[in-house]
């Protein structure tokens, strides 16, 4: 049994206050305003159900997370146009998951960025990212 008053993505309603929402029976995104101004446009695509990882999403709520990407696509390409996106998954605490409770990242890029061209790839293949041994 899941405690949801532990999950902060498990409370919809924190989600959805103070966000631009879009959501669907399966799953919500969230776009908040940045605090520090960095990662305009940026939110997450959650599944209404306590989900601990990706690897746990039902086939409906897989879909519905789809449904949702292309949707935020459409709404930020209209209202604040990047030039690029990164979208993806954190899995456990060692792959960067803060928060146990599945959620899609979905973050606009801008050409006038400081860290323009850099993804996640150039972070993990960082030398100072090398296995000890």
């Amino acid at each position: 049994m899941h405690d949801d008053h532990a999950c902060p993505y498990c409370d919809l309603a924190e989600l959805r206050r103070n966000a631009f929402v879009l959501e669907n029976d399966h799953c919500l995104l969230s776009i908040k305003t940045s605090e520090t101004g960095a990662l305009e446009g940026a939110g997450i695509i959650v599944p209404k159900a306590h989900r601990p990882t990706v690897f746990d999403l039902t086939p409906q709520e897989w879909t519905a997370t789809q449904d949702l990407l292309m949707q935020a696509r459409a709404y930020l390409d209209a209202v604040i146009a990047p030039d690029g996106y990164n979208a993806g998954w954190n899995v456990g605490a060692v792959g960067g998951q803060h928060v146990m409770h599945a959620h899609f990242h979905v973050i606009p890029r801008f050409r006038d960025e400081p860290l323009a061209g850099r993804g996640i790839r150039s972070h993990l293949k960082a030398v100072e990212n090398r296995r000890p041994g």
